[in-house]
């Protein structure tokens, strides 16, 4: 009987614990402005209420109206974790945001499109025309491609949409020519939307956004949403709720986050000291 007793307090104790704030502050968790706000919170939403009641870490939602706004937000340090790949700007780097996880599945790639029955063909054909960009602040949809354009010598006339599903909006409605573009987002944006679209050109891959935490985030919390993040593919209830938000926004299995560092995202820094793009936001 003592034992049972014994069994039952230490049940007690753990399930206390289990519930209790690992801090009793919240966690602010910036995510880059790439589709509406609606969409946004539809995904994320689930996934950092799992998180929050598997660590005990309150984690709040943040989220901006356009991505310079949240680089913004990223260089001032407002966030405690941020899902963004801008925190390797000039701008934002001295924050000193670490990786803790990215997405699982294949890498992202910049791309430049335009609608399948657009005549245009190549980048040539682009010379001088409206090309669009979510903003100047977005990595592949930005920075990447119009690093191609200025390599080969095709000049265009930027046109800015605010996020990635903004400019893609603009070019199913044809206010645009061609547009760059984050290849996953299009891709599930196409789906969702139900249009066809030719791929002008395609960067290298370039691993999709990271997780990363901001250094003045003690370790212990941090390493509690990370290893709750990387572990949700694994639990009944976080798969359920992977799949679910995934259908929101017509992703693509695999679903969820893999642990990972600084050193997956090189390419980025590097992108960034040889580029001849001079105006990234």
């Amino acid at each position: 009987m003592k034992s049972h007793l014994r069994a039952l307090s230490l049940l007690v104790l753990t399930l206390v614990a289990y519930t209790q704030p690992l801090l009793a502050d919240t966690y602010r968790f910036g995510v880059l402005s790439q589709r509406s706000p609606a969409l946004t919170a539809a995904y994320w939403n689930p996934v950092l209420d799992y998180v929050s009641r598997r660590t005990g870490v309150d984690l709040e939602l943040k989220i901006t109206r356009t991505a310079p706004e949240s680089n913004d937000a990223i260089a001032r340090g407002d966030y405690d974790f941020v899902y963004s790949n801008t925190i390797f700007l000039p701008d934002t780097s001295a924050q000193r945001y670490q990786v803790i996880l990215r997405p699982k599945g294949e890498p992202i790639a910049g791309q430049i499109v335009t609608l399948a029955d657009s005549p245009i063909r190549t980048l040539n054909d682009l010379q001088g025309q409206e090309v669009g960009f979510p903003s100047k602040a977005a990595f592949v949809g930005y920075a990447v491609p119009m690093d191609a354009l200025l390599r080969q010598n095709v000049r265009v006339v930027p046109v800015f949409g605010g996020n990635q599903e903004g400019i893609m909006g603009q070019l199913k409605a044809g206010r645009v020519n061609a547009a760059g573009v984050n290849s996953l987002v299009m891709r599930a944006f196409a789906a969702r939307e139900n249009i066809k679209y030719r791929v002008l050109w395609e960067s290298p891959p370039y691993h999709n956004l990271p997780i990363s935490a901001h250094p003045r985030v003690a370790a212990k919390v941090t390493e509690a949403v990370r290893q709750a993040l990387a572990a949700m593919p694994d639990d009944p209830e976080g798969a359920k709720i992977l799949n679910e938000t995934a259908a929101v926004i017509k992703q693509k299995p695999p679903y969820g986050f893999q642990l990972s560092n600084p050193r997956d995202y090189q390419n980025y820094i590097d992108f960034y000291r040889h580029t001849l793009v001079k105006d990234i936001e």
